[in-house]
């Protein structure tokens, strides 16, 4: 697909900023003044130094139970850019890209309904590209100047990242949903791995990765063999 970008200097958040355009648009921001992450997290950004973007879709075809391929698609997209320039690039589940043990891109998608279908998708991204400090109290972020000790050129990983959605949104328009499925998985962060985890109930137990579901839950199996399937919000990575 074709994607025309707008470039502003700053906005308040580029998901509000990209709402009244259409499909294939994408806006970019040298800086947000309430960047927002998940639920009431804010993203940290530098002036001039990352990516901030958001793109918006009209995936009309697409039922509001399986709005998850979206999210997969998109992470496929951010994962597949950032493997041109490090290794050990994997998708934390649902849409985070981790660098090894730490969060280099973060993803807020906002969906609205029309009947059972998807009218609207607005994919907003953080990705840390230049930045060489992080001030915030978020635990592990990580830029790629700081894996590869140069600056990258911004626009190049957009035009990286865009390549790669229209790919992946032409597999999502023609039927290619089992591939992104198989391929996010193979891309999981900590898959088949055993790790503790945070359940929603502040209870913390040893447990695999095994699986995301079609709709997107996690599934964990524990150490004494029960199979927890959760929910986003419904548990933590303990990292």
């Amino acid at each position: 697909m074709e994607w025309k970008i707008t470039h502003i200097v700053e906005t308040d958040s580029t998901n509000r900023y990209i709402k009244s355009l259409r499909d294939g648009n994408v806006v970019v921001a040298d800086y947000q003044t309430a960047g927002r992450g998940c639920g009431t997290n804010s993203w940290e950004s530098e002036r001039g130094k990352n990516l901030l973007f958001s793109m918006i879709l009209h995936p009309s075809d697409v039922l509001a139970s399986q709005q998850f391929i979206l999210s997969m698609a998109n992470a496929l997209a951010l994962r597949d850019a950032l493997a041109d320039y490090v290794d050990d690039v994997k998708i934390k589940w649902p849409n985070d890209i981790y660098w090894k043990d730490s969060k280099i891109c973060g993803t807020l998608i906002e969906t609205t309904l029309k009947g059972n279908h998807i009218s609207d998708c607005i994919i907003g991204t953080g990705l840390n590209v230049n930045q060489r400090m992080f001030h915030s109290d978020a635990p592990n972020p990580v830029s790629l100047f700081q894996i590869l000790g140069h600056e990258v050129e911004r626009k190049e990983v957009l035009e990286k990242v865009l390549a790669n959605m229209s790919k992946y949104m032409d597999l999502v328009r023609n039927g290619g949903w089992e591939r992104i499925r198989t391929t996010y998985r193979y891309h999981l962060y900590r898959l088949e791995e055993m790790h503790y985890y945070r359940l929603g109930d502040g209870t913390e137990e040893y447990c695999k990765l095994v699986n995301v579901t079609d709709d997107g839950h996690l599934e964990l199996l524990h150490d004494k063999g029960e199979i927890y399937r959760l929910a986003f919000k419904e548990v933590q990575f303990i990292i």
